[in-house]
């Protein structure tokens, strides 16, 4: 009925759908457990104890012994890791192992999850793209939904989580009979990737990287709690909306952020870098607007750093992909998720730093490291534009 890549695309969105559901859930364990902003913020980073250690190891048994396993196996910790997290409303210290066990899960399947997409799909970049749309919409509907419940449905701090674990169990069943497509080679011993070794990659992809998830997360994390006084009768919903809203529009952008990239990876980069600069200068509107007006600046604001980190994801795929031998490719993806959730430390320290400078001068630093990292990208002249070669001969 579902093509192969349908159904592991299925997985990948019901994974980061766990991976999610957290983010609107701060101001019901505000009220419930007394946690402030900067607690919160702990708990979801805590997500990435458990997120780069799986994304490097799994990606490692993903190139040696096949994609199919590593996504068989992740989708029961993803189960557990909801469990944990409905059991932390009752001892919040749980909480923080729910989070590292969805990274554990998360790691698992991204870099498996899009190396197998890759190989399931035809078309150069066709495979990335498919992987960021199921990522994105699973983040985005993950946030919307658990927002929803938390905010009309009773019980929230366990029916959010019975929900993604209903959604596991029916991909377990989709991605089952999934082909590995993936021929398994001989890892060599060393830890040393072809990527690293890529000024392509060192000075086109890294200094930027870790931008991806720092727009993204600033905008439903940092920015909700600004106006909730605004939104007090659906402030929860509000931030699950935020959320989807971000994140979403970052799944929408992808196939325009494709044909960007077509045009060189700079090219794609710096319109992301770009777009994302323009909402963190908009989230500086909240230091100087309140009310309904501080609320439109906030939408407008989620809607850029979307845009921003949909078009930087894709193009740092596309990279990987054109970058990376087809043996070190689940490998080299791993690499680059892990970078780019390095931004999920970007509103802790927006949390501890604010009080003291403000938030408008947190979104103007903010957009301005953004610039220093494309800066530094500077790059070697192969990296200016993507080989031709490479988009429409791929890598074996």
């Amino acid at each position: 009925m579902f093509s192969p890549w349908a159904r592991l695309s299925f997985a990948v969105f019901a994974v980061s759908w766990g991976a999610n559901q957290f983010a609107p859930m701060q101001l019901v364990y505000r009220e419930h457990l007394g946690l402030g902003s900067g607690s919160f913020a702990a708990m979801l980073g805590s997500y990435i104890i458990g997120l780069i250690p799986a994304l490097l190891y799994f990606g490692r048994v993903a190139d040696r012994i096949g994609r199919r396993p590593v996504i068989l196996a992740m989708v029961p910790v993803s189960i557990v890791s909801s469990v944990v997290l409905l059991l932390g409303a009752e001892v919040p210290l749980l909480l923080y192992l729910g989070r590292i066990l969805a990274g554990l899960a998360s790691g698992m399947a991204f870099g498996a999850g899009t190396a197998w997409m890759k190989e399931l799909s035809a078309g150069a970049g066709v495979g990335a793209r498919r992987a960021a749309v199921s990522l994105s919409a699973g983040f985005g509907c993950g946030a919307l939904f658990a927002g929803f419940i938390a905010q009309w449905l009773p019980a929230p701090e366990v029916l959010a989580y019975l929900v993604h674990i209903v959604l596991m169990v029916v991909a377990l069943a989709l991605v089952w009979s999934v082909p590995d497509g993936h021929v398994p080679r001989t890892v060599r011993g060393s830890w040393r990737l072809s990527v690293l070794s890529s000024p392509r990659f060192r000075w086109g992809v890294v200094p930027w990287a870790p931008w991806v998830f720092g727009c993204a997360t600033v905008s439903f994390v940092t920015l909700p709690p600004l106006v909730s006084d605004s939104v007090s009768d659906v402030s929860i919903a509000f931030t699950g909306a935020i959320a989807a809203l971000t994140l979403l529009t970052g799944a929408l952008i992808q196939p325009w952020a494709r044909r960007i990239a077509r045009h060189g990876e700079t090219v794609g980069i710096r319109t992301g870098v770009g777009i994302g600069v323009l909402g963190f200068a908009a989230a500086t509107g909240t230091a100087y607007t309140d009310g309904p007006w501080a609320v439109a600046v906030i939408v407008a604001a989620a809607i850029l750093l979307g845009a921003g980190y949909g078009i930087l994801l894709i193009s740092g795929l596309v990279a990987v992909e054109n970058t990376a031998p087809a043996d070190e490719l689940a490998q080299s993806v791993a690499v680059f998720y892990c970078l780019i959730y390095l931004g999920f430390a970007v509103p802790f320290a927006i949390s501890l730093a604010a009080p003291h400078v403000g938030f408008g001068v947190c979104f103007g630093a903010a957009a301005a490291l953004m610039c220093v990292g494309v800066m530094l990208g500077r790059t070697v002249p192969s990296s200016a534009r993507l080989d031709e070669r490479a988009l429409t001969h791929p890598r074996k």
